[in-house]
């Protein structure tokens, strides 16, 4: 298994810099101290959702007796939605429905720091997705535990995003935002579907035979 190709993936579905617009929106009002908290929450949160995907995930799908084959047919349509909603400059995991969800919870004073922060606005469905899929390919103990890794990664690239909001939306820019969240929606999208060939290919052999 391609070590490189899960960190790759998983940076460009998270995007922690498309988030930094709605963390600045959910956080108007909070006093400097609620925000550093907020900050350490919701990068420990993605940590988590990453680390319990990889180490769990597949045994999940093999409960509901869902083959790998289908889930990476299934995961890679997912991502390729997610790519698409961000060439269009929209954040791989959000809804609409998700953020006013926030603003209320935001406005009755509950913590965003957990939803919809992280879940869904950093991670959701193809996080996990991505994670089952990778995890799936693994054949030692250690390439897992390098995906467990990854969700240090993700924290922290999240943690560093989020602490430096402000300057980052003064520098970039909402323009600057938008060709990021397009920049890494393109990767994204060849991501999916290399993951989804390869669950074709295995869902349907012939596919990969010679004419």
């Amino acid at each position: 298994m391609d070590l490189l190709k899960p960190l790759i993936a998983l940076l460009a579905i998270v995007n922690p810099i498309g988030v930094v617009p709605f963390f600045i929106h959910f956080t108007q009002g909070f006093s400097e101290a609620q925000r550093r908290r907020t900050i350490r929450v919701s990068a420990f949160t993605a940590f988590l959702v990453v680390s319990i995907s990889a180490l769990a995930g597949l045994r999940i799908i093999e409960f509901f007796g869902i083959s790998i084959a289908s889930f990476q047919v299934g995961g890679g349509m997912l991502l390729l939605i997610s790519a698409l909603q961000m060439l269009q400059a929209q954040q791989a995991e959000t809804r609409k429905e998700d953020v006013d969800e926030g603003e209320s919870k935001a406005d009755a004073g509950a913590s965003i720091a957990v939803v919809p922060l992280t879940i869904p606005l950093l991670t959701g469905p193809a996080t996990i997705s991505t994670m089952v899929i990778y995890a799936q390919q693994t054949r030692h103990w250690w390439q897992l535990a390098v995906l467990v890794g990854y969700g240090v990664v993700i924290g922290a690239a999240a943690f560093l995003a989020l602490s430096a909001a402000g300057r980052i939306a003064r520098l970039l820019g909402r323009t600057g935002i938008n060709v990021m969240t397009r920049l890494m929606g393109l990767i994204l999208a060849a991501l999916a579907v290399e993951i989804m060939a390869e669950g074709l290919l295995k869902l349907f052999p012939a596919l990969g035979g010679a004419t």
